[in-house]
């Protein structure tokens, strides 16, 4: 799988640009604020519909302009097709093979892309909704099912959550539509829990090689899901539904006294042990990296492994993050069978057959020169 061209209109600092890829390496170079990050997102944004940088999508439109336009063509089991993003001030359009996508679902998963930047070094550290949002981006890409019960859930779990915010300032009393929302909510939430275990329980095994074998054998990595409601070994979606009812009915009024769903997919975290000791908590900066980066690289595989060919791997402003042996470990593996793009302001330091072999774009004021 890669990309073949791809097209900007409007879209932050470019203008317009229409390039074309190598198939296996390209390494974008610029100075800060040039738009090498902006290139990297609208990759992103063709793969996945949403930045991975603003939740405003305005800001990804040129000043003073009505909209902007970002398309590429995708090569994929042996055949080359059209993807189109549309955004302006009325929502977002998604074309594929030049027709409009009514549902996201039927969309994303044409273009399997993996994100790699420095602030994926705080999936381990940082904040549990940094680990949530990785669970599902990556999660939807190989499941479109997915992406349909995570908005249903959303859906409703804002109508939830306005309910008890009504019955909290005591506008309304309505139990009855709360236990309606309340089986509704709960349909799709054991629907996500039971995927999300899914997907993780195939993760951990592709990540714990890799991590083992960066750290040369003596670190070995486990991930834990923690859900907010007590859940066996071997999750089945019927007895989450059961345990997330019995949950709701305990927590009732607690959730009325304060407005607000208290439990569900929204509120769960994942958590990353290194020989047994909880990452985030104990573990050095150079284990957190280890593990951040064994979770990307066991993405790569997992992907191909349910798609039948390895994604597209971004890597922005990343390598510079890492030491050299890490950096090694990475550029090794992608070698050759990855399509990839490097941003950085430099190569120099980074030492690497494979980026010898790649194609150099220069970027400066959002001019692309090859």
């Amino acid at each position: 799988m890669h990309i073949e061209q791809l097209q900007l209109k409007n879209y932050r600092n470019y203008s317009g640009l229409d390039i074309s890829f190598h198939n296996k390496i390209n390494v974008i170079i610029g100075e800060n604020a040039q738009g090498k990050t902006n290139l990297m997102e609208a990759i992103y944004l063709l793969a996945f519909t949403k930045s991975h940088r603003t939740a405003h999508e305005k800001e990804l439109i040129q000043w003073d302009q009505e909209f902007a336009k970002v398309s590429g063509r995708i090569h994929k089991r042996g055949r080359s097709f059209p993807m189109e993003i549309i955004v302006s001030s009325k929502g977002k359009k998604a074309k594929l093979n030049r027709i409009e996508q009514k549902r996201l679902s039927d969309y994303i998963g044409m273009l399997n892309v993996v994100m790699f930047a420095p602030e994926d070094l705080a999936l381990v550290k940082g904040a549990p909704q940094l680990r949530r949002r990785f669970i599902d981006m990556e999660l939807g890409q190989i499941q479109p099912k997915y992406i349909h019960h995570l908005g249903q859930y959303q859906k409703i779990l804002k109508q939830r959550n306005h309910l008890l915010k009504q019955m909290q300032r005591r506008q309304i009393d309505d139990k009855v539509m709360l236990q309606v929302l309340t089986e509704q909510l709960v349909s799709h939430a054991a629907e996500i829990l039971e995927r999300r275990y899914q997907f993780l329980h195939m993760l951990k095994n592709l990540a714990q090689p890799i991590h083992s074998g960066i750290s040369r054998g003596i670190e070995t990595l486990d991930m834990k899901y923690q859900p907010s409601i007590e859940v066996l070994d071997e999750p089945e979606k019927e007895k989450m539904e059961v345990a997330y009812l019995d949950k709701f009915r305990q927590l009732e009024a607690k959730e009325i006294e304060r407005g607000t769903t208290l439990l569900g997919p929204h509120r769960d975290d994942l958590s990353f042990e290194v020989n047994g000791r909880d990452v985030q908590v104990y573990g050095s900066q150079g284990q957190q990296r280890t593990t951040a980066l064994s979770v990307k690289l066991a993405e790569l595989e997992l992907i191909s492994n349910e798609v039948g060919e390895y994604p597209i791997l971004l890597l922005d402003d990343v390598l510079s993050e890492l030491d050299d042996y890490r950096q090694s470990h990475l550029l090794n593996t992608i070698q050759g069978k990855v399509q990839t793009f490097v941003s950085t302001t430099s190569v120099d330091g980074i030492h690497h057959e494979t980026l010898d072999q790649a194609e150099i774009f220069r970027v400066t004021n959002g001019k692309v020169e090859s």
